[in-house]
């Protein structure tokens, strides 16, 4: 039930937005030990950002999940920006990432929560 959503004011289309975006599914799966099954992407491209007083490329992502150890936050912060950083060509620096860890009765699927 990883959720991982990716905002920021560089644009990308068609095969190179579907290509970041599986990439990050499998790339979440695989930090987080869970099953792809289970994970979303989203991506959103939002020209009306400002971070530093300056427009130039910047991101915030926000990672959702089930059991998001704060042990594990230094590390996927690492991942989740060299990641931005290849693929969006954001400087790490201009990056800001939300981690949170959902309860599972607070968190649905298929009907049910978790």
């Amino acid at each position: 039930m990883p959720l991982l959503s990716i905002e920021t004011n560089q644009s990308l289309s068609g095969d190179a937005l579907k290509g970041v975006i599986e990439s990050a599914s499998a790339l979440v799966a695989n930090a987080l030990g869970k099953s792809e099954k289970y994970v979303m992407v989203r991506f959103s491209h939002n020209d009306d950002m400002c971070f530093s007083g300056s427009h130039r490329a910047l991101a915030y992502l926000q990672l959702k999940s089930i059991g998001l150890a704060k042990e594990t936050t230094a590390e996927l912060s690492s991942v989740l920006c060299e990641f931005v950083e290849s693929r969006l060509e954001v400087p790490k620096n201009r990056i800001y990432i939300e981690f949170v860890d959902a309860p599972r009765k607070m968190w649905g699927f298929d009907g049910r929560t978790f």
